[in-house]
């Protein structure tokens, strides 16, 4: 028997289409009550950009449901509760949260319904395949990413749910006594970067674009930062305004390589996801505990050098120009962001945590298990890490990948006068280095060898 009301309950899904929590909803109950938590615990770290584009989305899909999205603050262990007894639901929905913070809020939360006699259904998740559900044969997680990805595609996944704003029938929040008070969502933070337009309608139309215009090209531009070579999706992944199986669906009316290097880029974030809800530790610390010998610099002098990086002033072209990008875009491209890693970490020997932290206060799409693994990858220190003596060269990764020195220019202007690779090497110019650009700050070719010889402490734990 159905009762009266449920609760939908958004957080990492906020759009209207492929949703199946709707269905769940509609099928509990005859109307049902949006919901959205403001979390001082999740807006607290999140930096001004990933917030305001939050409360972007939230407008956008306050709209889509006709003005009826009900918006509380609080410890959602105490809001959301009180909400559901106001309405009188005896259901909250949501898209089961694998997350080190989210899976163990939603068990308080679970909790605490329990005694009002509400039942939590989670229905899906923020990933085609849940993490947890590809193991080995038998029943051992992955740690390697090639045999994850095979076994992540034979186990497929789900079709997009057939869902709209219609689906069910959404309760006027407004004028509701006993509940939580409604807020408005906020008005934006103050926030330097230019960030993409949010919600679900821009996110549909940034991948049409991608399928039409990029996809056949994306095996051959990926790499390249001057070009638009990537997505530019995962701002939308971050918020679930599209669901990764809107996009596989998608995928598979095309064919080539480009398409398969663009369905891999989603599986490896998937096995991310997997890894970090296996070891919900390697969140603040090595995957590969042996790394916890490497030793590294921590002193003042390494915070200046930390400051130095941060603002774009190391004096190497290709991982200035990405600093520089991070700040007015908060977003980064993805080789840039294994570049500017590799040099935190090889050439000034910091903690792969201080960048990983500095990249989730400024990322519009940071995602904790995708940072957190993707810079242990860089480190060394993670699954499917780069091996220990793979130290990216600053200088032959930007003559590579930004050969005519496009990306370097857009983003150094004291280098805009630069012509062609030169861009690269400036203190190798006749003139010398442009007026307001620094001297590098370290010698690479040193600071690998010294990098070898620090990791050599690993090699002896193992």
């Amino acid at each position: 028997m159905s009762s009266s009301t449920a609760v939908v309950w958004f957080r990492r899904d906020l759009r209207v289409a492929d949703q199946p929590i709707f269905l769940a909803a509609a099928d509990a109950a005859d109307r049902a009550l949006a919901l959205f938590v403001l979390d001082p615990t999740l807006l607290g770290p999140a930096g001004a950009a990933r917030t305001n584009f939050l409360y972007g989305c939230l407008r956008e899909l306050d709209s889509a449901l006709g003005g009826r999205l009900l918006v509380v603050k609080g410890d959602p262990a105490d809001v959301v509760p009180r909400v559901a007894a106001a309405v009188g639901a005896g259901t909250v929905h949501i898209a089961a949260d694998f997350g080190p913070y989210g899976s163990e809020r939603d068990g308080r939360v679970e909790q605490a319904l329990a005694e009002g006699d509400v039942e939590l259904v989670r229905t899906g998740s923020p990933y085609a395949v849940a993490p947890g559900r590809v193991t080995k044969g038998d029943g051992d997680p992955f740690k390697v990413f090639t045999p994850f990805s095979r076994a992540w595609t034979d186990h497929g996944w789900r079709s997009p749910a057939e869902t709209s704003a219609s689906t069910c029938t959404w309760m006027d929040p407004s004028g509701k006594d006993g509940g939580p008070r409604a807020v408005q969502v906020p008005h934006d933070e103050s926030c330097e970067s230019d960030l993409p337009e949010p919600g679900e309608q821009a996110g549909l139309d940034r991948w049409d674009d991608f399928l039409d215009e990029g996809v056949m090209d994306y095996d051959s531009d990926r790499d390249l930062p001057a070009k638009r070579g990537t997505s530019g999706m995962s701002p939308y992944l971050k918020y679930g305004c599209v669901h990764p199986r809107t996009m596989l669906a998608d995928l598979a009316k095309h064919r080539g390589d480009s398409v398969k290097a663009y369905r891999t880029e989603i599986a490896w974030r998937e096995f991310y996801a997997d890894v970090l809800h296996r070891r919900p530790d390697s969140a603040r610390g090595n995957y590969d505990r042996s790394f916890d010998h490497l030793p590294l610099r921590t002193d003042e002098s390494a915070r200046a050098d930390f400051e130095r990086w941060q603002k774009g002033r190391t004096g190497f072209p290709i991982v200035d120009a990405g600093m520089r990008q991070l700040r007015a875009q908060a977003w980064m491209h993805n080789r840039v962001r294994m570049v500017v890693a590799s040099f935190l970490v090889k050439d000034l020997h910091l903690p792969w945590w201080w960048g990983a932290r500095h990249f989730m206060q400024l990322l519009v799409d940071g995602d904790l298990a995708s940072n957190q693994h993707g810079w242990q990858w860089t480190a060394g220190s993670g699954t499917d890490a780069s091996p220990y003596f793979r130290v990216f060269n600053p200088i032959t990764q930007g003559e590579r990948f930004d050969p005519d020195g496009d990306y370097v220019r857009r983003w150094v202007p004291e280098l805009a006068e630069v012509s062609g690779k030169a861009v690269h090497q400036p203190w190798k110019l006749a003139d010398g280095i442009p007026e307001g650009y620094p001297e590098p700050m370290v010698e690479h070719k040193a600071e690998r060898q010294e990098a070898l010889a620090r990791y050599d402490a690993v090699k002896a734990a193992r």
